[in-house]
């Protein structure tokens, strides 16, 4: 288990899974400059290159009102870090790695009980959350980053409420 401490870092860290949807390979490659312009200000959307992404496709992320307020106040954590440091890095304050990201994200969803979870999780739920209240499938994989929409269909989980509200459509 990696040890952490709940602090600034960890919100940003699962926020931008679940509110951006971006992968652990994705996180542990974002630099400053991705997310901040040079006034220190969280940008409203910033492209994320192919060599950060799984695919190698370059693709644009778009922040949130409520994602852009959470990276506002972790501006204060990065500090004076240069533009082109990683985002977020360790205790030892060395640049996380996918598969360490990966841990991260586990241990974290372990200590809030959450047991069943994996560093997808976030991006899983940003993917569900956006086509239960109607984005459609192409508008999703393009925000996922995925070519086809048959993957983006596979992350997207349906419950009873969901199906229960779709035959009061009729």
């Amino acid at each position: 288990m990696i040890a952490w401490a709940p602090d600034l870092t960890i919100t940003p860290i699962i926020m931008l899974s679940i509110l951006a949807g971006l992968r652990a390979k994705e996180l542990a490659a974002l630099r400053v400059a991705d997310v901040y312009d040079a006034t220190g200000a969280v940008r409203d959307q910033f492209v994320i290159a192919g060599t950060q992404t799984k695919g190698g496709l370059a693709r644009r992320v778009y922040v949130s009102a409520k994602l852009q307020r959470i990276l506002r106040e972790y501006r204060s954590v990065v500090g004076s870090r240069s533009m082109n440091c990683v985002l977020f890095i360790t205790q030892q304050s060395t640049a996380f790695s996918a598969n360490t990201m990966c841990q991260l994200c586990l241990d974290i969803y372990k200590a809030c009980g959450l047991r069943d979870a994996s560093s997808h999780s976030g991006r899983r739920t940003f993917i569900t959350r956006l086509a239960s209240k109607g984005v459609g499938v192409r508008v999703l994989a393009e925000l996922a980053g995925h070519r086809h929409i048959s993957t983006t269909q596979r992350y997207i989980d349906v419950n009873a409420d969901q199906l229960a509200s779709a035959v009061e459509l009729i």
